[in-house]
């Protein structure tokens, strides 16, 4: 029994995304106390934002002909995709950064799918998998804020972890995470507060359900 857990905040200290999927996190480990927890932070220890393009040609290149650079990116969609296969359960903290998708997260999940076990044409390794997603926003982007539709991050992860990996997948929804060290946001700090504590109860209950889903599996 393991779970696999993947961070892409730039932040350790005073990260809402890490401090929600800790949460996640000890609901497993409270289920499951015993069980490895294997942890990957990608928004401190980025994937080079070279590796997927040179992993994506390293197949059409004979393998005594690639370059160390070709084998060393093709070592890391390998080692990554083997975290994703080999852990029972998968817990995924992303906020959104400008508007979209984390580029650490972005150039993290490229890397995987030049893997053939995570690539087009193939079914996913991880089909059926159960997964957490939480994902944070400073700003509010619901429908009818100044900025509804501008997070054009969540839908892709979900799409992509959900529709594209195949993963059965919940997500953990916060927004207005800035707005206690934002003066123009001050009159958002009540709501921020609602908002943060429906997110940690969606948490501890999805934390619930992983460990339940993934006992299931073994």
């Amino acid at each position: 029994m393991s779970l696999f857990r993947l961070d892409a905040s730039i932040r350790v200290e005073g990260s809402h995304s890490r401090e929600i999927a800790d949460i996640v996190e000890q609901e497993w480990r409270s289920a499951h106390p015993d069980a490895a927890v294997t942890t990957r932070h990608i928004g401190v220890d980025p994937i080079p934002a070279t590796a997927w393009a040179t992993a994506v040609t390293a197949p059409y290149t004979p393998e005594e002909n690639r370059t160390p650079e070709q084998r060393q990116a093709v070592a890391l969609a390998t080692e990554a995709t083997d975290q994703l296969v080999d852990a029972d359960a998968l817990l995924f903290a992303v906020p959104l950064y400008n508007y979209g998708v984390s580029q650490h997260f972005k150039t993290w999940a490229d890397l995987v799918a030049t893997d053939p076990r995570m690539g087009p044409g193939a079914t996913p390794a991880t089909q059926g998998k159960p997964a957490v997603l939480v994902t944070v926003r400073g700003g509010g982007y619901g429908a009818g804020t100044p900025r509804e539709g501008w997070d054009h991050a969540t839908g892709w992860m979900r799409r992509f972890l959900a529709d594209v990996w195949l993963l059965d997948l919940k997500v953990v929804e916060s927004e207005l995470t800035l707005a206690a060290v934002t003066p123009a946001m001050e009159s958002l700090r009540d709501l921020a507060a609602e908002m943060r504590v429906a997110a940690e109860h969606n948490a501890r209950e999805h934390g619930r359900d992983l460990a339940g889903a993934a006992l299931h599996r073994v």
